[in-house]
This record gives C-alpha cells, sequence and structure tokens, in this order.
C-alpha cells in the first residue's frame, strides 16, 4: 500500500465525503447504503423519493441522520418523478431546460412534491439536495430549487452538490466529468455563493458505468490520490444485482471495493479523513477556503 502513498501525505488529513447516490431505487442500493454508513465508509445518502423501495425505510434513515450522516434529496426528472406519469429522458431535458422551453410551473410542482415526502418520511429538512443525473443544476431547475430551498429553509440551507471535475490519470473518460460540469456547474456555483448556499469543492467517482470493466478499483485509487479538503465522492452501490437495474454490474464493483479492507488502507495511505460535508463547513466554510488548488 505505501507505494501507493508516495509524497501523498501532508501534515493534516484530507476531509472528503463519500455520498451513496440513488437510495430507494430498490432494495441492494438501500442495504449497501445501511452497510457502508456502519462501516464509515459513507457520510451522505441521497434519496430518490419517487423510487419503489423509498418507502419503509424512514426509520433507518432517521437513524443514521442522529449519528450525523447527510440525509438529502436526490432530485429526480428523469426516472421516478412524483407528479408526471412519463419521466422526461435526460437529453431531452437538457435542450428544454437550455432553450428554456420547460414548465416552470411545474418544475416549481414537482421540488415541492420532492421535499415534501423527504420530509414526511425522514422527518427534517435535508442535509443537501443534488440531482439524479445532475438535472439539480440545469438552468431553470436550478433557479426554482434555489428559490424553493431559499424559501422552506431560511435559517438554515442544504448545501448543494458541486460537477467541478477532476483530471486523473490513468485513463478514466475525460469526456463525461467535463460535460457534466458544463452543464451547469459554474452558473450554479455563482448562484450558491450568491444565495448563500455551501457547496462541495470538487465531484470525485464520474465514470461510464457501462464501460468499466473491471477498472473501478483503479479509478478509486486515482481518485483518492487526486482528492482535496471539501471534495465529494460520488458512489453507486448495491449489495445485489437487480436484473432491472441498468447499472447492476457497476454498482456490485463499487461495492466490492467500497466495503473491502483495501478501502481502509487507501484512506490511510493518501492521509483521508471521511466526513460528512456538513460537518466540514460547520467546521471551516467550503465557501472560506479560498482559491481552489490546481488539479494534479
Amino acid at each position: 500500500m505505501n507505494r501507493l502513498a508516495d509524497g501523498a501525505k501532508d501534515s493534516a488529513p484530507r476531509t472528503v465525503c463519500v455520498c451513496l447516490d440513488d437510495f430507494g431505487l430498490h432494495t441492494g442500493v438501500n442495504q449497501a447504503a445501511m452497510t457502508l454508513v456502519e462501516m464509515h465508509r459513507v457520510q451522505a445518502i441521497g434519496c430518490l423519493v419517487g423510487a419503489r423501495a423509498w418507502n419503509g425505510w424512514g426509520s433507518p434513515l432517521r437513524r443514521v441522520a442522529d449519528q450525523g450522516v447527510d440525509v438529502g434529496l436526490h432530485l429526480d426528472f428523469t426516472e421516478c418523478p412524483l407528479l408526471s406519469t412519463k419521466p422526461c429522458p435526460l437529453h431531452s431535458l437538457i435542450v428544454r431546460t437550455m432553450l428554456k422551453r420547460v414548465d416552470v410551473a411545474g418544475i416549481r410542482d414537482e421540488i415541492r412534491a420532492q421535499l415534501d415526502r423527504f420530509e414526511r418520511l425522514v422527518g427534517r429538512a435535508p442535509s443537501f439536495v443534488d440531482g439524479h443525473q445532475h438535472v439539480h443544476q440545469l438552468p431553470v431547475i436550478r433557479d426554482e430549487l434555489v428559490r424553493e430551498l431559499s424559501r422552506r429553509y431560511a435559517e438554515q440551507h442544504p448545501w448543494l452538490r458541486q460537477t467541478r471535475s477532476v483530471s486523473i490519470s490513468c485513463g478514466t473518460p475525460f469526456l463525461k466529468p467535463r460535460l457534466i460540469e458544463l452543464l451547469g456547474s459554474q452558473r450554479l456555483s455563482k448562484l450558491s455563493k450568491a444565495t448563500g448556499f455551501e457547496q462541495n469543492r470538487r465531484l470525485l467517482g464520474v465514470y461510464d458505468f457501462h464501460r468499466a470493466s473491471g477498472r473501478y478499483r483503479d479509478w478509486l485509487i486515482e481518485w483518492l490520490r487526486a482528492s482535496r479538503s471539501g471534495d465529494l465522492l460520488m458512489v453507486h452501490p448495491s449489495t445485489s444485482h437487480s436484473t432491472a437495474d441498468r447499472i447492476a454490474v457497476a454498482r456490485r464493483s463499487e461495492f466490492e471495493a467500497l466495503s473491502s479492507d483495501e478501502f481502509d488502507g487507501l484512506l490511510q495511505a493518501f492521509n483521508i479523513e471521511l466526513v460528512a460535508m456538513s460537518a466540514q463547513y460547520r467546521a471551516t466554510p467550503i465557501g472560506s477556503h479560498g482559491p481552489m488548488p490546481p488539479d494534479s
């Protein structure tokens, strides 16, 4: 393990948050979340409140939230929204929001409905809000989302996911993380700063689920190597293989890597401490850390 850490250790540990997306999609994802929380490998859980396995998990979510895990809304317009009988394909949603050809009232109602459902089951405001397939940063959606969150949670804003990409050196596709960033990262960042919302620094964990071909471990090492304090590592693990899950193979690979003994060794090798994002910005606001260090 030492060879991985050459030049990696600093005097103080880097603080990184691991966020599990898609809670509620199916039981395997939910079980992975609870297992990895108990192992102290996950510090944030993003919830799909319209998904089939969402109901019935209120008690476990409240329990881990009480333990300091950030439990948030994984805002969804493309897979299982609440108010639409027909989810909008991502490419169509991107085009329509970019051209401002969307039903603004409908966007607002969907955001409100998902926040309402989250609050009813979890019994509290979300610690953060991000987007399934990163829809939270798209035009119109980001404006309505920030407006609604400001209205509801004026005393304590949830944090919002920043999608600024990270360059790594072991061949993970560069195009996907850059495209995600270009779809609204800068605009959401400016809006967040103007309205008092905290964000993570950069987003780790973006790759092509269908072309992973056993490379997740290698990419995980490089993401951890490239990490800086305030970064967010996005993960999508599952304990089981669901035939209805389009990225089931990738989910199993992620769970195996994140639950392995090697993962703890990697954290030690790279001098990384896993800390919930809310706890990080309570200690020192992410937005006050100064200029972002250059990617290495």
